[in-house]
């Protein structure tokens, strides 16, 4: 019984990592102070990693049903069930980093930020963005950031 368990495992993970669809994808973020990425698109499949992160932004890179396959900053791979993630647009911090008053490089310094400080994405140009964090609003470069593709500007 058990191995015959474990089969149909296996073959729903094969199934559904193959009927994945990747479309394009976008970033997104934890909705809950606690989220499970699992090894495959069920609550059956064993847990990799619980994030305990409110907002903390990773990228949805297939959809499956109502599961979301996600990569995280460290490039960690998995499956969120859809309610754990929210779309609001977040980045992390992944070097110190100065915050602007406006997008231009020689602004007023408003903030510095730390890696690991996460903040809401409010605009992108092509090589500044428009972060919030801490009730600080500054801009800051693309390269000092994830969660944002190169290519983002609104």
């Amino acid at each position: 019984m058990t191995r015959t368990l474990i089969l149909l495992c296996v073959a729903f993970t094969v199934l559904a990592v193959s009927q994945a669809t990747a479309g394009p994808s976008h970033f997104a973020s934890i909705r809950r102070d606690r989220a499970y990425l699992r090894e495959g698109p069920s609550y059956a499949h064993k847990v990799l990693w619980i994030y305990q992160r409110r907002y903390y932004p990773v990228q949805v890179v297939g959809v499956f049903d109502a599961w979301r396959r996600v990569i995280d900053v460290d490039g960690t791979v998995g499956w969120m069930h859809h309610t754990q993630l929210s779309d609001i647009r977040t980045v992390l911090f992944v070097r110190r980093s100065v915050m602007r008053f406006d997008a231009a490089p020689a602004s007023k310094i408003v903030a510095y930020a730390q890696a690991g400080v996460v903040a809401r994405l409010r605009a992108c140009k092509l090589d500044r963005c428009e972060v919030e964090a801490s009730d600080v609003d500054g801009w800051v470069d693309k390269k000092n950031i994830w969660g944002v593709d190169a290519s983002d500007v609104f």
